[in-house]
């Protein structure tokens, strides 16, 4: 049995759920910051235009997409440090006018973190800058995102094999960054998601055929072809409409 001040001393121990970045100069690199982002698609928006004004007074930061597979449909994505954005002004907007006329499509809901692997050069850049900019570049208005999870069986794999797997799919994602085709945001949605994906995947760039070249090349990827469990549903759009990215 164990005893009172055994449990005691495991509730004191005080758990370290910070992000962490690679060491800099020598120097721990953490951060209690993240970027929290949402999607939610709608239906019967006969004129986005209308969207507009609501968008802008209320200084929400995100982008306004039209749907390409629904020619009444808009997704708008949500940018915040602050989850109770999400069930406050968010929230407000969504339920008056002009969005309390459209039709919310729940299947495509999807709600993620950022999130750190212990090799990031600059912590800050990567959980709150790049994916702010990536979103809000203006010369990368096509978007495509989906939810994906992982078979179980690639948890119990040992962090070497796990590596040697993710290196695979992580250099196909470099080489199409470099040639400035596509640009991902990457984030976690364990607990978030009500299908209980793990990660929610963004890929945007200048035109669309190369965001499903980079798909159709990571399926031949061990990740995906083995231990994929699931993806999608996938969302296709076009920004309409965005906020100013701000440094």
């Amino acid at each position: 049995m164990m005893t009172q001040a055994h449990t005691i001393n495991v509730s004191a121990e005080k758990l370290d759920i910070r992000e962490h970045g690679m060491p800099v100069e020598g120097q721990p690199q953490t951060s209690d910051r993240r970027l929290f982002m949402q999607l939610q698609v709608f239906g019967n928006c006969k004129d986005p235009q209308q969207l507009i004004p609501s968008l802008e007074a209320s200084g929400l930061e995100g982008a306004l997409y039209l749907d390409v597979n629904d020619p009444q449909g808009v997704a708008l994505l949500c940018m915040t440090e602050d989850p109770s954005l999400l069930v406050g002004p968010l929230r407000t907007l969504l339920t008056q006018a002009p969005f309390v006329s459209l039709t919310l499509k729940p299947e495509f809901t999807m709600l993620g973190r950022t999130y750190a692997t212990g090799r990031e050069t600059d912590l800050k850049e990567w959980l709150l800058q790049k994916p702010r900019r990536n979103a809000l570049n203006r010369d990368w208005p096509w978007a495509v995102w989906y939810p994906l999870r992982r078979k179980s069986e690639f948890s119990l794999l040992t962090p070497q094999e796990q590596g040697k797997i993710l290196y695979e799919h992580a250099m196909i994602g470099k080489s199409y960054g470099q040639a400035g085709y596509v640009m991902d945001i990457r984030l976690s949605c364990y607990g978030l998601d009500r299908q209980d994906n793990e990660f929610v995947i963004g890929l945007v760039g200048h035109d669309l055929f190369p965001l499903s070249r980079i798909i159709q090349e990571m399926r031949k990827t061990q990740q995906t072809a083995q231990y994929m469990q699931s993806m999608g549903p996938f969302f296709i759009g076009k920004a309409y409409w965005q906020s100013a990215f701000q440094a």
